[in-house]
């Protein structure tokens, strides 16, 4: 990875304060409690985080938080959900870009490597492509 995934949170957190408005405090005291917990509790607040961001499908500065919060969790607990939570949130952050801090778009794009590379899909992707080009064509 060419970028602090925890650094990056940090900075994109810090451009979410006028996205949330008024959720910003209840924002602010579930990172706190998801940064300076670990287990049940950190997790709690880390879903609650994923929540708040639900409401808030255009704070693109928050979505990308969620998504480098995620790789924490990763981290963690590596496990499959955390994994297909990541790579769900990358398509979904990935799928528009304009309005969205371009820092962010190349940093969600290589955690969305890292997460479909977590669960196998690109060893998968690169299976398929061998696949089709070493199958004949008509007139091999």
């Amino acid at each position: 990875m060419h970028f602090d995934p925890a650094l990056a949170a940090q900075a994109a957190f810090q451009g979410a304060r006028p996205q949330l408005g008024g959720d910003w405090d209840t924002a602010v005291a579930l990172e706190e409690r998801f940064s300076s917990n670990a287990g049940a509790e950190a997790r709690e607040a880390y879903e609650a985080l994923l929540e708040l961001a639900q409401r808030y499908p255009l704070a693109h500065s928050f979505q990308a938080f969620c998504i480098y919060i995620t790789w924490q969790q990763v981290t963690e607990e590596t496990i499959a959900r955390h994994f297909h939570t990541g790579s769900r949130l990358c398509e979904q952050y990935l799928a528009f870009l304009e309005g969205k801090n371009p820092v962010d778009v190349a940093y969600v794009a290589e955690l969305h490597e890292s997460f479909r590379a977590g669960l196998g899909l690109q060893e998968e992707e690169d299976l398929q492509t061998e696949f089709r080009q070493d199958t004949p064509k008509g007139g091999d």
